[in-house]
């Protein structure tokens, strides 16, 4: 059953589509299967991908309306993991979707049937709480926030963090922060250290250890159509990548270590009665 991540900020610039496509191309090199879904009708995160978002055999739009199976339109790209691609088709679900009897559930049944082929999915949201992000959500098992440690940072924060817990009072309880990803740090800057350190103390343990530096192989990479890992695998970017992948498998796979033990637990005194009988 694969683990969904939706990335996650109501404010732009701070590094969702950089993350989707790096991460997800750290845990392939790492050697797990991964699905990108792209949720923005740029496309950014299926262009970063290497692929032409205007020459997919099917978009997440096409998925979404039904037009084609969500099987049918998954890519393979040369990096190791897949990609649910969009284009600015995506635009015309915003409005479809809404005129939709349970909307809100519309990707998480969708995902469903292919669950079980990958162990990550890591979704692209938007910077704006439309009905594709609302989807993003409610299909989740976990958000994550990539955000840089500035003032305004911290305003878009709290309204997410509201918006989350909107979506798990209402629509998904079973959704979590899977942690603050600190994006674009720069250690020499005083105010990117004071927010840092607010950050760890008002959010205890879901703050990654790991900080994507500023770095401009990072911010090149995309324009090649390559992630990072593959354009520069040296640089302090791609290294930082590596790192938090590795801090999400061990995080995640504790996780199902720790069930399937509480599991064999509770099935013990089952199994030893039915041996009695």
């Amino acid at each position: 059953m694969a683990k969904v991540i939706a990335v996650a900020n109501q404010k732009g610039g701070v590094g969702k589509t950089t993350t989707s496509i790096n991460l997800s191309a750290a845990l392939a090199a790492s050697k797990r299967s991964v699905l990108v879904i792209d949720l923005d009708p740029q496309g950014n995160a299926t262009v970063g991908a290497g692929l032409d978002k205007f020459n997919l055999p099917a978009s997440v739009y096409d998925v979404l309306m039904n037009e084609q199976s969500i099987e049918n339109a998954i890519v393979e790209t040369p990096f190791s993991f897949h990609v649910l691609g969009a284009n600015d088709d995506l635009t015309a679900a915003e409005i479809h979707l809404l005129d939709l009897s349970k909307k809100e559930y519309r990707l998480r049944d969708l995902l469903r049937s292919i669950q079980d082929l990958f162990q990550y999915i890591i979704m692209d949201c938007t910077p704006s709480l439309n009905i594709l992000t609302v989807n993003a959500l409610v299909a989740a098992d976990s958000v994550l926030i990539p955000m840089q440690c500035e003032y305004y940072a911290l305003e878009g924060l709290a309204a997410l963090i509201k918006t989350i817990e909107n979506i798990q009072q209402y629509l998904n309880p079973k959704l979590k922060i899977d942690g603050l990803l600190r994006t674009m740090f720069d250690a020499r800057n005083g105010l990117s250290n004071d927010v840092s350190r607010q950050l760890i103390e008002h959010f205890e343990g879901k703050v990654y250890r790991t900080v994507i530096p500023r770095n401009v192989r990072v911010a090149e990479a995309p324009s090649h159509g390559e992630p990072i890992i593959s354009y520069d695998p040296r640089s302090r970017g791609a290294l930082a990548y590596l790192g938090l992948a590795g801090e999400i498998i061990r995080r995640s796979e504790r996780k199902l270590l720790a069930q399937r033990a509480g599991q064999q637990s509770n099935n013990a005194p089952n199994q030893a009665v039915g041996s009695n009988t």
